[in-house]
């Protein structure tokens, strides 16, 4: 089964990108290499610090949606949840 991903991580200067993907590996590994959204070009490599699969392309873009209009405290409080 394919599945959808949403995920965010977190740029060398300790920024963090939310996105959404079909190829969670392949995508990070896009990233690092400066070849990912325009805003981690100057700031790799990238760590991977949250992800969550879903089976439809919509369900992971609405929450990608979701986890963008959150805080940067909500979206470190969000990562650490998941580390627990």
């Amino acid at each position: 089964m394919k599945y959808s991903y949403t995920y965010m991580v977190r740029c060398r200067d300790g920024s963090l990108y939310t996105g959404w993907t079909n190829d969670l590996d392949r995508r990070v590994a896009s990233h690092n290499a400066g070849k990912g959204a325009k805003y981690t070009k100057s700031h790799r490599p990238v760590e991977l610090v949250y992800y969550e699969a879903f089976l439809t392309k919509e369900e992971a873009m609405r929450r990608e949606y979701a986890i963008k209009q959150l805080t940067a405290a909500q979206k470190n409080s969000l990562i650490h949840s998941c580390e627990e």
